[in-house]
């Protein structure tokens, strides 16, 4: 695929690394919850001009006409995957070798649906009359752009994009994924992909609409600007016990939001939102699915026997994710209704 596109200013958390962490070092700590009545509001910080103007910033980023439409390993090579597009039908599947085919989910012959059909011999095969269909294309049928970034299947859509092309996404950086723990999880809002980034770029509603999981956040303006919001935020354990970070918000492109912890436990760790938009629901509203990829990473010795449990893992990281974005997704969905009335 050649070489990847430099990375957006934003995309690069580096610059604000402060420490990793010692190995020997214990991370959980003694980080008594605050009652709900002794919580410090946070309504004066979170700015609706700043948050705006977060927002604004963010949909000039480029996408390079790339979404994301699935785990990397959801993807098999024994039977294809359909999904949609900003209302476009596609079909993903992948050929014996490893490499991502995508495509219309439309045959050429007579309008049948790929995506229901089988892949032989590295090739999506229609199961109404046995079409096979590959890379090179056919006649009437002619196949995107795709890539595997090792975590996330992209497809390159320049009709619905409408952008300047890039030769590949926009993608932060990511701790090595040999010594990393990933986990892809998926869910649907009726809503637009801008209230999804909306939703992110206010980190100060995180101790409260979030309190079974974040504590004692703040926003560290010293070290935010433009580019950046750098936040302090407990990870809660239970209601005693938590484990301090430093994160990082950025917006590779448009459509995403990468957190990086760049200090405390889990130091190099990345969670990515993708927000891919869907089309039109039967109610008229738009939908959008939440494509949320965690990658842990840990400096530790253990963590290279912990990854090995990477199976079991990853249901467990999953579900954080999806129980976040139950009420991340209300938000939203809110935002939508109150900003289209």
């Amino acid at each position: 695929m050649g070489h990847r596109p430099p990375p957006h200013p934003s995309s690069d958390p580096g610059r604000r690394l402060l420490r990793l962490p010692s190995p020997g070092a214990v991370p959980v700590q003694l980080v008594t919850m605050p009652p709900r009545d002794h919580l410090r509001p946070t309504w004066r910080d979170a700015s609706p001009a700043r948050i705006a103007g977060a927002l604004a910033r963010s949909q000039q980023r480029p996408t390079g006409n790339w979404y994301v439409v699935a785990a990397s390993r959801d993807l098999g090579s024994e039977s294809p995957l359909g999904r949609t597009v900003a209302g476009a039908d596609l079909v993903v599947w992948r050929t014996a070798s490893g490499s991502v085919v995508a495509g219309p989910d439309t045959c050429p012959h007579l309008g049948a649906s790929l995506c229901t059909g089988e892949i032989l011999h590295g090739r999506v095969v229609c199961r109404w009359h046995g079409l096979a269909l590959g890379p090179e294309g056919f006649p009437g049928w002619t196949p995107y752009v795709a890539y595997d970034d090792g975590v996330l299947v992209w497809v390159r859509l320049d009709a619905v994009g409408g952008e300047n092309p890039s030769e590949l996404p926009y993608l932060g950086a990511r701790p090595p994924l040999g010594s990393a723990v990933d986990a892809v999880m998926t869910t649907v809002g009726r809503c637009e992909p801008e209230d999804v980034v909306a939703n992110r770029l206010d980190p100060w509603h995180g101790a409260w609409l979030h309190p079974y999981s974040f504590s004692h956040l703040d926003v560290v303006d010293s070290d935010s600007d433009e580019e950046a919001l750098v936040v302090d935020v407990t990870f809660r354990l239970s209601r005693r016990w938590g484990v301090p970070v430093r994160a990082v918000f950025t917006t590779p492109d448009r459509r995403t939001i990468a957190m990086h912890i760049t200090d405390g436990e889990g130091a190099g760790s990345v969670v990515e939102t993708h927000a891919t938009p869907l089309g039109q629901g039967a109610d008229g509203r738009p939908r959008t699915a939440v494509i949320e990829a965690t990658v842990a990473y840990s400096a530790r010795p253990g963590f290279v026997v912990a990854s090995r449990l990477a199976g079991a893992a990853r249901p467990l990281m999953r579900l954080a994710a999806r129980r976040l974005w139950v009420d991340d997704l209300a938000y939203a969905e809110r935002r939508y209704s109150v900003r289209t009335r």
